[in-house]
This record gives C-alpha cells, structure tokens and sequence, in this order.
C-alpha cells in the first residue's frame, strides 16, 4: 500500500472509533475469533428508574422478555437506579415501598435468572424520619436488591466480578471499600479476567457531556493499571449515554438507560421516541472470553 493511501485508510479508521461505530469494530473482532464461543453472554441493564405512571411497568417486562427471548444470557447485572426514585426531599415511605412493590413485580419476568444488582443514587431513601428506621439508607437497599453487601465480589467460570458502591462524598469509593478493592484485585491469581460495575462511570465521555462520575477516577485508573493483567472492563450507567473508551487497554463502557427519558418521550424528536441526547432506551449484551476478551454491545430496545 502507497504511503498516501495508509495514511487515508489510517484516517477513516481513527475516524470511525471518534464518530461512535465501535459496534462495527467490535463486529470484526468477532470474526477475528474464529467460530470461538464466550464462556459468559451477560446482560447489562441500568437506569430502569421503574415506577407505576408511564406504563412503565408494561414496557419493562416487555424489555425483558425481549432479552431472554433474543439472547441466551447466563445471568444480568444490573446498574443501579432500579426504582425512579427515593432519594429526593418529598418522597415519602409509601411512594418508596410502591416502587419496590413494582420492581418485585417485574423482576418475575426473569426469575429464573441470577441478577447481580449494584446500588444507584436514586434507590436510597435518606428522608426516612430516622437513621434507625428499617428503610433508611443503603442498608434497605441491599435487602430489597437481595445483593450482600453494597459491595461485593463474585467469580463465574474463569471470570471475577466486583460491584462498587460510588454514592459516597463526592461519588467515590470509602476508604474502606477502597482498601477491599485494592486487597481484592491483589489476592486474584495473576491474569484472571476481571469485571468492574459501577452505578457512576469512572472514565469517559459521558461525564465531559453530563457531569456525574467518579471524582476518585485518577486513583482508580492508577489501581487498575497496576493489575492491568485483570482488569478488562468497567460498567456503569447513572447518565443515561451510550459511550465506549479504552484507556490502558481497559473497556469503560457507560451503558445508557433502560428507561432512556425516564420512561418519556424524548428531548429531540429528530432523534427518536425516548432519547436522551442522541442515545435510545436500551441494555448491554456482553460476550466474554477464556482469554479475558471483551465484547459489549449497546442495543436499542422497543416498547
């Protein structure tokens, strides 16, 4: 190829990875592998914000069954931002507990799979009329998301999972939960695969558009350098984007919404029904590998 012509094809293709058709680069890497199957196909959803209005109930099993009905998932996860919302000054027990009544209800749907849950900013109830009642705080959450902790740590297959709680002073990780991440990433046999949820994103393009992630990214991206044999990918949602960026060979992957709108209409008609900027309702399906590979693709669902 003439030096003219590299350089242009060069271009294009730095081009494309800055104009948002990752999907397609990721298309090629799958068929770069050969006819070779993940070990785990993971749905992703985040920012389901379920409430009772909108008819959102309905459109969510409905979203849900799409899934299971299109993919052959092993199990979800689930970013956070499950119930609209408890954590505003005038919301009061009754609205709290119909939330959760709802997100019960609609997580029959897909009750014969594991759902990995890691805790949103707007799923605390921090109005409650006390700290000892039973429904302030994390704590309930933890209950009604039947997680173990705000978080915790999981393995599948030859695949490590760890889910953050970022809905501390200025969206970071405690000193506490810090010192576990740092412990837990150390104590992993050397190459193991690791997956990193958050609610907020870490690093990416969301937060140059929205504000909203992590204020503690540096320490974190400094973390995840030193155990870059682990580390391959960081989920998050919180800003309702579709976004994809690799930074020292990590995926940060902010996954949209779920609800998109939060069950509305949209803020640009030329964009479609229930956009948010230019990113639709949806939900993540990620492939991975033995070999630490990563594949997550963003999928508009319809109503």
């Amino acid at each position: 190829m003439k030096r003219r012509s590299l350089l242009k094809a060069i271009g294009l293709s730095a081009g494309a990875a800055l104009t948002g058709t990752l999907p397609a680069l990721a298309s090629s890497a799958v068929s770069e592998k050969a006819g070779k199957k993940p070990v785990l196909t993971v749905a992703h959803i985040t920012d389901v914000h379920i409430r009772s209005s909108e008819n959102a109930p309905e459109r969510f099993k409905s979203c849900l069954k799409q899934i299971i009905g299109k993919h052959k998932v092993d199990f979800f996860l689930n970013g956070g931002d499950s119930i609209n919302d408890a954590s505003y000054d005038n919301v009061v027990r009754n609205q709290v507990t119909e939330q959760w009544s709802v997100w019960d209800e609609c997580m029959k749907v897909i009750d014969k799979y594991e759902i990995h849950s890691c805790i949103g900013n707007h799923d605390p109830w921090w109005k409650a009329p006390a700290k000892t009642d039973e429904m302030y705080g994390k704590d309930y959450v933890v209950k009604r998301l039947k997680i173990p902790n705000r978080y915790y740590s999981f393995q599948k297959k030859n695949w490590h999972f760890i889910i953050l709680d970022g809905n501390n002073s200025k969206i970071s990780l405690d000193d506490e939960q810090y010192q576990w991440l740092e412990q837990e990433l150390k104590n992993l046999p050397a190459a193991t695969p690791t997956l990193i949820m958050s609610h907020y994103p870490i690093l990416g393009t969301t937060q140059v558009l929205v504000g909203g992630g992590h204020s503690d990214c540096k320490k974190l991206k400094d973390l995840f350098y030193k155990h870059r044999d682990k580390v391959k990918i960081c989920l998050s949602g919180h800003n309702h984007l579709s976004d994809q960026t690799v930074y020292n060979g990590v995926h940060y992957c902010c996954n949209g919404a779920m609800s998109g709108f939060w069950w509305g209409k949209g803020d640009s008609e030329s964009a479609g029904p229930g956009y948010y900027l230019e990113t639709p309702p949806g939900y993540a399906l990620l492939k991975l590998y033995e070999d630490g590979t990563v594949e997550n693709e963003y999928l508009p669902h319809t109503f």
